[in-house]
């Protein structure tokens, strides 16, 4: 298995992606952390993961409180030994079909800012971890891209290229110490998209837009982000993993 008793930190593990992650990353031998602020949703999660065999603790956690996002991380090591890998996969707060000269600052830089803050907390609180030691990784989620020509993502690609910036510092400074920084990119999963007007379109859109003529799955996520994880990628950091189907042309 790639991940065998490896203990990774999945925020907004109750979500689709964080689930399907967390999901992946049991299957792969991983001692899950699943970390959220819907105790239920946790608990679904973990419950699918025991059902299977696997091993997860679920943790009420505001990601963007740093007291909580640090005192959570020290209680994992303090258990487990360790963090071995964290992903923060929580949602952002966004407002679409809006352009952008229409739209109230407010609304366009929450997701900036939400991004930021809670990037920024998460691998602080596992890299003074993973430093002392001196191995680990630590995933983001999203990559950089183009606008849409067909539809308003308000200030959501911002926020995402925010991260990428701070994973390329993140890589640069942890590198030295054995710590990797990866992002997934996605052009989007139609999977996580739930049910609303419009949602359809969307997913369609995105399918066509790529190469493969279909788009990435939750599934292709988790297991991307497994190998990413794994030591099969050692040797991978500072870079963006292209899970797009063919969005972007690397």
């Amino acid at each position: 298995m790639l991940l065998q008793d490896k203990n990774a930190v999945i925020y907004g593990a109750g979500g689709s992606i964080g689930g399907a992650v967390a999901t992946a990353f049991a299957r792969e031998g991983a001692r899950v952390h699943l970390v959220g602020r819907t105790q239920a949703k946790l608990d679904a999660v973990a419950d699918r993961i025991r059902s299977a065999g696997g091993s997860a603790e679920t943790a009420r956690v505001d990601a963007l409180a740093k007291a909580e996002v640090d005192a959570h991380a020290d209680a994992v090591v303090a258990q487990s030994g360790g963090i071995d890998i964290s992903f923060n996969l929580i949602s952002h707060p966004y407002t679409h079909g809006i352009p952008m000269v229409e739209m109230t600052p407010e609304d366009y830089l929450a997701p900036v800012q939400v991004a930021v803050r809670t990037t920024f907390l998460t691998a602080a609180a596992a890299a003074r971890h993973m430093v002392n030691q001196g191995s680990g990784v630590i995933l983001a989620f999203g990559g950089s891209g183009d606008p849409m020509d067909d539809y308003h993502i308000g200030g959501t690609q911002v926020a995402f290229e925010a991260i990428e910036s701070m994973r390329r510092q993140l890589s640069c400074e942890l590198g030295p110490y054995g710590v990797r920084v990866l992002t997934l990119r996605t052009g989007g999963i139609p999977d996580s998209l739930g049910s609303f007007e419009g949602s359809e379109e969307i997913a369609d859109a995105i399918a066509r837009n790529t190469m493969l003529k279909r788009a990435a799955t939750l599934e292709d996520v988790g297991n991307v982000a497994a190998f990413a994880a794994s030591d099969h990628a050692r040797s991978m950091t500072a870079t963006a993993l292209n899970i797009t189907c063919g969005t972007f042309a690397d």
